[in-house]
């Protein structure tokens, strides 16, 4: 890392720009502000030297923005803050890691910090998602010129220095720092999807390097991982899927907590070549009946996508809110930690390729439980068999259980109510789902689909 980050609260013109699908809890009404800020600083590129190893290679400077989500008053705060390294699969910035966690983030405490990382982000170009309108995008500046104006990134040969630098200076005590007044005691990084491959990057060559982040959690990765990149370019996301399988390496002095999707673990992400085992550094979950996006992402714009069929309907939120809430205790040394372990997604590997081992009512075996599949009334799926856009893929599909299947499956209501209740219990007590979140797991049952 090089020297230090100057912060410059961003005002004006259309306001703060983020791809967002769902709106998440009412900051101001938890006692939270938003604010968003350039940050310029001068930032290093590497070149590989050894497996786990890299050498300066220059410096270039940057200016680029966060985005801060904060308890107003350090009485609120925890003392943590989560660092989300912002996805541009898109074409532009999205903060997919806020969406699912935001519900934990606000009443545990959190600050939140979004870091517009990749050059993408603030130069423009186009997204990696087929399906979707990204060709072109027009980067910050190019999206409001009065309100980004000055905004630079070198290349994403510096995208990993931009990221830990920003980190390192969110613990500055200065008055002029975005997080001023909360007593900040560790920084969680965390990613997903292309941003979960270059945090996987980040965990192999930077992370004990830097040491600025106290865990790492990597959400719905390849089993590549994002090379070093170019400078004056962005990163080639869609060359990961050809690369090597990469594992976590085994002498990390921090934590790192790896949750997949059905998704990643197969299809073309291929993630079930780079599983490795648990250690008292590392956890991987893999959750079942999942997909790497799903309708609490989208919310209420599933129609735009144009799938044949409903998105998935999955309980991911829940179970990456546990995570979160694992890996600050994890990161602080406190107990229980590690977080449990879950056996991985079952396959069927006398297939080639290899497929998923379902139950007799269509839903995938093993992995993280959640009420949704251990008490279902629909398969809940990250695979799509059929031809459709890659937009649709990463989506999932939800697929209603006939209803003769389900009245054989529940004696009555009453029995798929017990049932469903009794899961739940079961995931909060394995602690795949925190018990503030009880109430919203019950709410997603489904007692209208089993006949009378």
């Amino acid at each position: 890392m090089t020297g230090a980050v100057e912060f410059v609260e961003l005002t004006g013109g259309g306001g703060c720009n983020i791809v967002s699908a769902t709106p998440g809890p009412n900051l101001a009404a938890n006692g939270f502000q938003e604010i968003e800020y350039a940050a310029t600083g001068v930032a290093t590129r590497f070149t590989l030297s050894g497996m786990h190893a890299v050498d300066p290679s220059g410096k270039d400077e940057y200016t680029t923005r966060i985005l801060v989500r904060r308890p107003q008053q350090d009485v609120d705060f925890t003392g943590t803050v989560v660092v989300e390294w912002l996805n541009v699969s898109s074409g532009g910035d999205a903060a997919p890691e806020y969406t699912y966690l935001a519900e934990e983030l606000i009443r545990g405490g959190y600050a939140w910090v979004g870091v517009s990382a990749q050059y993408t982000g603030v130069m423009g170009g186009a997204g990696s998602v087929d399906g979707l309108d990204t060709a072109g995008a027009p980067g910050l500046s190019g999206h409001d010129a009065q309100r980004y104006a000055g905004m630079y990134h070198p290349g994403d040969a510096y995208c990993y220095d931009i990221f830990a630098s920003i980190g390192a200076a969110l613990r500055s005590p200065d008055d002029s720092h975005p997080l001023h007044g909360l007593s900040v005691r560790r920084l969680l990084g965390v990613g997903e999807s292309q941003s979960a491959m270059a945090l996987t990057t980040y965990a192999n060559l930077f992370a004990d390097r830097h040491k600025v982040f106290d865990g790492l959690l990597i959400h719905s990765r390849a089993a590549g991982a994002l090379p070093l990149g170019e400078v004056g370019t962005a990163l080639d996301v869609d060359a990961v899927f050809a690369r090597e399988p990469v594992t976590i390496r085994t002498d990390l002095s921090i934590p790192v907590f790896i949750v997949q999707t059905e998704t990643d673990v197969l299809t073309n992400f291929g993630f079930h070549r780079a599983r490795q085992p648990d250690t008292d550094r590392l956890r991987t979950w893999e959750i079942a009946g999942t997909a790497h996006a799903d309708l609490h992402q989208i919310g209420p714009y599933e129609h735009m996508l144009g799938c044949p069929t409903p998105v998935n309907r999955g309980q991911q939120r829940l179970v990456l809110r546990a995570a979160i809430a694992h890996l600050r205790t994890w990161a602080e040394g406190g107990a229980p930690a590690p977080p449990p372990t879950a056996m991985p997604l079952e396959l069927d590997t006398t297939l080639a390729p290899p497929r998923f081992a379902v139950d007799t009512l269509g839903n995938v075996r093993g992995g993280v439980r959640t009420p949704c599949v251990d008490a279902p009334t629909e398969v809940l799926s990250g695979i799509v068999d059929a031809d459709v856009p890659r937009i649709c893929i990463l989506f999932g599909s939800t697929t209603p259980i006939p209803a003769e299947r389900l009245a054989a499956h529940y004696g009555d209501r009453d029995d798929y109510d017990r049932r469903y209740r009794a899961a739940t219990d079961s995931a909060i007590e394995g602690g795949f789902i925190l018990p503030a979140d009880r109430a919203e797991a019950l709410a997603d049952a489904r007692p209208d689909l089993i006949p009378d």
